[in-house]
């Protein structure tokens, strides 16, 4: 993770850059601010930068990582022997018993990679399936620390521990790191990362220097979103406004247009087949269909059923009170004269049965033909 691929946060970056370039890199650094400010790739960014062995200075004239070094390459994949992490975690039925950040590597690399560094505690807890749990730093982890760091470091100058939402960290466990927090071994560097200061525990946030990270701005979203994204400046706009700084929910926003965009569609082509009873495409839609996961399965039956309630409102002159884009009112104000008081009733049971089916693990293939099949006879009448 280089600086400049961090959505703003100059001053912040500036100054990090500093305390390396004026050997003031302190042992013990608190990096603290909301959701989607940055903060864990500014950390990130930060070790690779003290460890990068061919600093370079970009056209901009700030200094940067290389991003070519040995160093660099295992940075960037999060492989690095002397980078470790340390995050929330809970038993699954992977890790029954005794869970330690370790036993969940793989799925914190592929985390951070696939959302580009930015992770909010639920995605976390959803990427290792513990929704419904309580993720904490735990006695087991904080052994751990005291372990790795004992060891010297591999190839870097420095050995760095991220501790990831260290208010997660169980009261308990919190007085084995205190000692090596305060003296740690020579070149090591702690770096944590929290939304929530407060709920530290003050003998954890005394013996760190803080480094607050604040929310974007309007104007650092609108660019980061019409350079990575390809978003208009109008939409660019709109979503920096409803994403109030977080670039996290201005990802999830541009997420969802475009997964409502799919479902829209896919359920426009859908009805089409059914209506034509075209065999063929028809079987071929399905075998797509199937090829989805379950959880997109069953969004898009619910999306569906969504929009048969659509058509009612239609044809009863209510569709105002519908929640629908311009594309989707477009198709249903036509589709909506075969939805009629005779079928209604039977469609709507019909795709909540097969989302009912789905979600016990029914076969797609079979589920959605006969589905579609179904459909085909009641939107005839």
């Amino acid at each position: 993770m280089l600086f400049q691929n961090i959505t703003g946060q100059t001053a912040i970056k500036q100054k990090l850059i500093q305390s390396v370039q004026d050997n003031r890199v302190s042992h013990a650094q608190l990096f603290y601010g909301p959701e989607g400010s940055g903060k864990l790739a500014l950390a990130i960014a930060y070790a690779q930068f003290i460890n990068c062995r061919n600093k370079k200075v970009p056209d901009d004239g700030t200094m940067d990582s290389c991003g070519s070094c040995p160093s660099c390459i295992k940075y960037n994949k999060l492989v690095h022997p002397d980078l470790h992490f340390i995050y929330p975690v809970a038993t699954t039925r992977k890790v029954s018993a005794k869970p330690k950040s370790r036993d969940f590597v793989t799925e914190w690399r592929n985390a951070l990679l696939e959302n580009q560094f930015r992770l909010s505690l639920n995605d976390w807890h959803k990427a290792i399936g513990i929704e419904k749990k309580q993720g904490f730093i735990n006695t087991y982890d904080c052994s751990e620390i005291l372990r790795t760091l004992s060891y010297k470091s591999y190839e870097s100058e420095f050995k760095v521990m991220v501790i990831w939402m260290v208010e997660k960290l169980h009261h308990a466990a919190a007085p084995k790191i205190l000692k090596i927090l305060e003296e740690p071994p020579e070149k090591t560097l702690f770096l944590l990362i929290s939304e929530q200061p407060d709920q530290i525990i003050n003998t954890i946030r005394s013996r760190t220097q803080l480094v607050r990270i604040p929310k974007l701005g309007d104007m650092e979203l609108e660019e980061t979103l019409i350079k990575q994204y390809d978003a208009s400046a109008e939409e660019a706009r709109k979503t920096a406004l409803l994403a109030n700084g977080n670039l996290i929910a201005a990802v999830r926003i541009i997420q969802q247009v475009e997964e409502n965009t799919f479902l829209t569609d896919t359920f426009i082509r859908w009805m089409r087949l059914c209506y034509k009873l075209d065999i063929s495409d028809l079987n071929n839609f399905i075998l797509e269909i199937s090829r989805l996961g379950r959880e997109k399965q069953k969004n898009f039956l619910n999306y569906a059923s969504g929009m048969i309630r659509n058509c009612m409102l239609i044809n009863y002159s209510i569709s105002s009170q519908a929640r629908m884009n311009e594309e989707e009112f477009e198709f249903l104000k036509n589709f909506a004269l075969v939805i009629n008081e005779k079928n209604l009733v039977r469609i709507a049971e019909e795709i909540d049965k097969a989302q009912y089916h789905i979600e016990r693990n029914a076969y797609p293939n079979i589920t959605f033909m006969d589905l579609s099949l179904t459909l085909t006879k009641l939107l005839r009448q």
